[in-house]
């Protein structure tokens, strides 16, 4: 197979898409005022090739912060698009329409895997979502847009998901994940006065949520906000641990990025050597994958205002840039398997 990716600064579709003949799938990653246009547009374009796209900057060799982006995988590609619409409260309602695509598309966990865009609801949609996917343990990459829209196939779509299975027919596809923080100190937290709806976390071992974070890193309020980018929780999960970001602050509580639950274990996170684990992130992608054809990720929004308020960000895809053609999505929640995570970088590798 082989990848395509096309930009523009401007948000002009036609130039994003020159030079780009029988796309097998396409994603479309957009800007507010313009997503409307380009889905009907792309649509005209390319009627009938499999399509998803989101609200959201982009990237190649530099950052698209408010134009439009193309990736289109093409020449060995089999592929399906759709939705899940009312995420809200009900995916688990068309999930018959993943099961139909999985069956169209074949595949396995060494060749296949699927790409999500995302209203919200994030964590029950994966959820509603991999029960699919495990069944032949297909992974899932993707992550939330903005705006509360997606599109699938030349529509656009409010409270829902939209997917592609994406299947390589000219080798394999692995997915990974890249976490540039550790554990801060012996904390270890219980969570309690959670708002689940609204990713409220009120308290930390009995005590508000607030003056628990402000008390052990000595900031003030106005500080927190900035703070996470340094400093986030985390939930343990198995093995692995699940960044959760400060949104904002809402009296005593905090509300996150991510969903908490009372009971969740967290603990606190500082951030690591960024410079160093990227590079060794893009060095386990070489060795596992001598011949590559095509990376797709998603970074985070606050993995985006670090790298740039530290200066890194164009060195960061410039490193990126190694691996051959790579683009991707700055999304506002990563997503890996099952998983809800912020403050990451997730990504697809394809052979």
């Amino acid at each position: 197979m082989k990848q395509f990716v096309g930009i523009s600064q401007n948000g002009s579709l036609e130039e994003a898409v020159t030079g780009l003949r029988d796309p097998q799938f396409i994603m479309l990653l957009s800007n507010n005022t313009q997503f409307e246009t380009h889905v009907k547009d792309l649509e005209r374009r390319f009627p009938g090739v499999p399509s998803i796209g989101c609200i959201g900057m982009c990237y190649q060799a530099n950052i698209v912060e408010n134009g439009v982006g193309i990736i289109a995988f093409y020449d060995g590609v089999s592929a399906a698009a759709n939705v899940l619409e009312h995420v809200s409260d009900m995916p688990v309602k068309y999930i018959r329409r993943l099961e139909r695509d999985m069956q169209s598309v074949g595949g396995s966990s060494q060749d296949t895997v699927c790409i999500d865009f995302c209203t919200g609801n994030d964590a029950c949609v994966l959820t509603t979502i991999c029960t699919i996917l495990r069944q032949r343990d297909v992974a899932l990459v993707g992550g939330t847009g903005g705006e509360g829209r997606v599109s699938a196939n030349g529509r656009i779509y409010q409270d829902a998901v939209a997917y592609g299975l994406v299947r390589n027919l000219g080798g394999r596809v692995k997915t990974y994940k890249e976490n540039i923080y550790h554990q801060f100190g012996n904390y270890r937290f219980i969570a309690s006065d959670t708002d689940r709806a609204n990713y409220i976390l009120g308290s930390l071992n009995g005590r508000s949520a607030k003056q628990v974070y402000k008390n052990i890193l000595h900031v003030t309020d106005q500080e927190i906000l900035t703070r996470t980018f340094q400093n986030p929780f985390g939930k343990i999960n198995g093995d692995d641990t699940c960044i959760i970001s400060i949104k904002d602050i809402e009296g005593d509580a905090l509300a996150c990025f991510r969903q908490v639950n009372d009971s969740d274990v967290l603990i606190l996170l500082e951030l690591g050597d960024y410079q160093a684990i990227t590079r060794n992130t893009i060095q386990q992608i070489m060795q596992e994958f001598p011949r590559r054809s095509a990376v797709f990720s998603v970074n985070c929004l606050f993995r985006y205002k670090l790298f740039s308020e530290r200066g890194y960000m164009q060195t960061y895809l410039n490193d990126m840039g190694s691996l051959g053609c790579h683009a991707g999505l700055v999304g506002y929640g990563e997503h890996y398997n099952n998983r809800f995570v912020n403050q990451s970088m997730t990504c697809a590798v394809f052979e």
